[in-house]
């Protein structure tokens, strides 16, 4: 698809990693711009998010919760995360939200991000990682048609 678009990217395959620790044991020289993702709903399980952080970063999830207008956030469970990104525990991308037909999940970048050259994701699958500007990423999510903002977090 990113070739298909003529995207610029750099593929990395590595073995399977499930949390941010493990990806960062792997050495990529880019580690300062992988991506944290949260798949997060609201508490009534109407509204879901896709928030994508800097690796290290902490999320407060309810002071996040008050600045998007969705009250008190918690994680989305396994379920609601293949029903809605058709992905797995430890395969969180924003390239999930290809996947999200009725473009339901609302993504959320910091915009700690938008000073990067380049953001580190997963394509869809925790045994590679894709790094490509966040300016292509934006451009992918906002023609698939999900909603998508920048806030600092």
């Amino acid at each position: 698809m990113l070739d298909k678009k003529q995207i610029v990217y750099q593929w990395f395959d590595h073995p399977a990693v499930y949390t941010i620790e493990e990806m960062l044991q792997l050495g990529l020289e880019e580690a300062e711009d992988i991506a944290k993702n949260l798949f997060l709903r609201d508490a009534k399980g109407k509204r879901h998010f896709l928030v994508v952080v800097r690796e290290n970063k902490r999320v407060d999830l309810k002071t996040l919760g008050e600045k998007i207008g969705a009250g008190r956030l918690s994680f989305a469970s396994e379920e609601r995360l293949m029903k809605y990104l058709g992905l797995t525990k430890g395969a969180v991308t924003p390239f999930g939200v290809l996947n999200d037909t009725d473009c339901a999940v609302e993504v959320v970048f910091d915009e700690d991000f938008c000073h990067s050259k380049h953001i580190g994701v997963h394509p869809n699958e925790n045994t590679a990682s894709v790094f490509l500007s966040l300016a292509d990423l934006e451009r992918i999510i906002k023609a698939h048609g999900n909603p998508i903002r920048f806030l600092t977090i």
